[in-house]
């Protein structure tokens, strides 16, 4: 890194993608598998309501899709921003 500004903007970029992403996982264990539940069961997946699915299964495997988009993410900001691990 260069100076403290791409220090800062570093920073807000990692804390806007830690947002998007929180969000995301928020929607999907919260909104799908509890207030969007009743809308959503009337699907079926795998022979379970898809609600059901998502409060049992759907928000963790979206969290370890998330971690992966996360790494990707931060990489590319890695290199952008001139950051290594050493």
């Amino acid at each position: 890194m260069k100076n403290e500004t791409d220090l800062s903007l570093y920073w807000k970029q990692n804390v806007t993608y830690l947002t998007i992403l929180l969000v995301i996982w928020f929607v999907v264990s919260y909104g799908c598998g509890i207030l969007f539940k009743d809308a959503l069961n009337a699907i079926s997946l795998g022979g379970f309501p898809l609600g059901f699915w998502f409060a049992q299964q759907g928000a963790i495997y979206t969290f370890v899709v998330l971690i992966f988009v996360y790494v990707y993410l931060m990489n590319k900001l890695d290199e952008k921003f001139g950051v290594r691990e050493d």
